[in-house]
């Protein structure tokens, strides 16, 4: 359903019929264009605000809600009950999976992978809101099944975050961190192939492996 004029969906879009395309926001102190690229796929129960732009290729699980004034990038997916709050930066290639909560002013660069449960905050003082500013998480990083990303950090390009880890500061890339807090414990290139297949998990830099 089309609830504002001021929308633009590329060529070849199927969108359901009960999904929301230019949500009025109420902290918007003007109407502000949706525009949404080419061959989208956006499922029922889905609500995408106003005031975004998003690449070609997008598509959506089913009740995904994404924020106003957010500028995310091509052949984004996002799944089941994911969230991207308003004001964030998206790449191009990045995949979210199910129940996901991304928080305001968030900097998630290409090719990053959040696997389900993954909750990014803001706020390192709640309620305050001088000092709001989501993790940046830099290209080809793997995100585990519910991590916690602290507000303020940067991910490392590469890096893998292992399944439950409460990240609380920078991670160099191509690391591999686990716990609480999360702690580096190795490069990711030391990391064994789990069914043996290949001598290592990650043998190539993110760079060589002819991603955008």
């Amino acid at each position: 359903m089309n609830l504002s004029t001021l929308l633009e969906v590329g060529s070849g879009a199927i969108v359901d019929e009960s999904a929301l395309l230019g949500y009025v926001s109420g902290r918007l102190s003007e109407r502000k264009l949706l525009k949404i690229g080419s061959r989208a796929r956006v499922r029922s129960g889905s609500v995408i605000y106003e005031g975004s732009t998003i690449g070609d290729g997008l598509e959506t699980g089913h009740n995904v809600v994404i924020r106003e004034e957010n500028r995310i990038g091509s052949d984004f997916k996002i799944w089941n009950s994911s969230v991207v709050d308003y004001g964030c930066w998206i790449g191009d290639n990045v995949r979210l999976h199910n129940h996901i909560y991304i928080a305001q002013y968030t900097t998630i660069e290409d090719d990053v992978f959040m696997a389900p449960g993954v909750m990014v905050a803001n706020d390192p003082c709640p309620v305050c809101t001088l000092c709001m500013k989501g993790p940046t998480i830099r290209r080809g990083a793997r995100i585990g099944i519910n991590v916690t990303l602290l507000p303020h950090i940067e991910i490392g390009a590469d890096s893998l975050i292992a399944a439950g880890a409460v990240v609380t500061r920078d991670v160099p890339p191509r690391s591999l961190v686990v716990g609480n807090p999360g702690r580096v414990v190795k490069k990711i290139d030391e990391i064994e192939c789990f069914v043996g297949v290949k001598p290592r998990a990650y043998p190539e830099a993110h760079s060589d492996r002819g991603g955008h």
